[in-house]
């Protein structure tokens, strides 16, 4: 008998935390509806001012998809539940978001999204369950199969904030079938920023690269200088130690937040996209061995602290961006195919900050903007109905 799998475990919330989840979501059965806002967006009914909004690949989403408690259907493709290999980050078809009074889990219900309250209790329990035992303190990991990442080390960034000295890797390890209940045995690596630089406080990004895992990292490295950090192993040898094996030039406004990580461009080439704090996106092509530079454009924001922005893909095109624009109630759809460039912009009732996330794919994908003023509002990207 194997013995049950670290990754599953790290996601069970605790004891009394667990007790409140299932209690909040076995009283809270019933869809709220939303209430109307102008054509083409709708705002959702929610008895809180939302202060986090955590999008399909998040600790919190995948912690309640598989906790049994939720009738989770329509899971395909990139949001499905599991069977992801590792580099692939876990997801589910479901976002959550929380406030001081409550939270609740958002779904996609033909062509709908849907609202399923929860109480204090259980949004205690995932916003611990998104920071492990000796994580930099409010920060969030990123898990894939035998795989998880996290900032350890607690450091002080250049500009006085907080920072972190590591990133932590851990990976589960084959095991034999034994009758005897055996814990599962898990080797840890500590990779450091590398000179005087260190980890920015936003959670880092697993990937595939040359068809293995990789990670990519945001780190500081002066009062008024961020970049990336690639992690590899040097010469794809499984055996050799995680290692920084390639990092961006310093680039001025600190730190670089990492907005999604796709084929942007179209050609084959996976790109990472990052929100500087100036308001400029920039696209990097990644290699191996070192990030190229693939594009920039500036007029846009990274949104609140560690919030999640969207990656949407339209029907029959290349993947695009998702992103605020900077000092106006907007939201623009910026692709990367024939140049970085926008496609469209939408207006929102408000500026969005606490995060844009996407349920669905396609034609029946839905945004969920997290509005300044502590309201959600669903947005249809082919501007149909939300």
């Amino acid at each position: 008998m194997r013995a049950p799998s670290d990754a599953a475990a790290s996601r069970r919330v605790p004891g009394r935390m667990r007790l409140g989840l299932v209690l909040s979501l076995v009283l809270s059965a019933a869809p709220v509806a939303g209430a109307r806002a102008e054509p083409g967006i709708r705002i959702l009914d929610l008895p809180f001012k939302v202060r986090a909004l955590r999008g399909s690949r998040s600790e919190a989403a995948v912690s309640v998809a598989t906790s049994g408690l939720l009738p989770i259907t329509g899971a395909k493709g990139s949001q499905r539940t599991g069977g992801q290999q590792a580099g692939d980050e876990e997801s589910a078809p479901i976002a959550v978001v929380w406030g001081d009074e409550g939270g609740a889990v958002l779904a996609l219900a033909e062509g709908s999204v849907t609202v399923r309250p929860i109480g204090k209790e259980a949004v205690e329990g995932l916003t611990a369950a998104e920071t492990p035992r000796g994580a930099l303190p409010g920060s969030r990991r990123a898990l894939a199969g035998p795989l998880s990442a996290y900032l350890t080390g607690r450091s002080r960034a250049p500009d006085g904030g907080a920072a972190a000295a590591f990133l932590t890797i851990r990976e589960r390890q084959p095991m034999a079938v034994s009758t005897d209940p055996k814990p599962v045995p898990v080797a840890t690596a500590t990779v450091s920023a590398g000179g005087e630089a260190v980890f920015a406080p936003l959670r880092p990004r697993l990937l595939r690269l040359g068809g293995r895992p990789a990670l990519l990292a945001a780190t500081l490295s002066g009062a008024d200088a961020g970049g990336l950090a690639l992690i590899d192993r040097p010469a794809g040898d499984p055996a050799a130690p995680w290692a920084v094996t390639a990092r961006t030039p310093p680039q001025p406004g600190p730190p670089l937040k990492i907005a999604g990580i796709a084929e942007f461009s179209g050609a084959g080439d996976l790109q990472a996209a990052t929100v500087s704090a100036r308001g400029t996106v920039q696209l990097w092509t990644l290699r191996p061995d070192r990030i190229e530079p693939a594009g920039e454009a500036a007029g846009y924001a990274a949104g609140d602290g560690d919030s999640d922005l969207a990656v949407t893909t339209p029907a029959g095109g290349s993947p695009e961006l998702v992103l605020p624009v900077a000092g106006r109630p907007e939201i623009a759809f910026v692709t990367a195919k024939g140049g970085l460039h926008e496609r469209a912009r939408l207006p929102v009732p408000a500026p969005a900050e606490t995060g844009i996330v996407v349920l669905g794919e396609g034609a029946t994908a839905r945004l969920l903007v997290g509005l300044a003023d502590g309201r959600v509002a669903v947005v249809a990207p082919d501007g149909g109905k939300p």
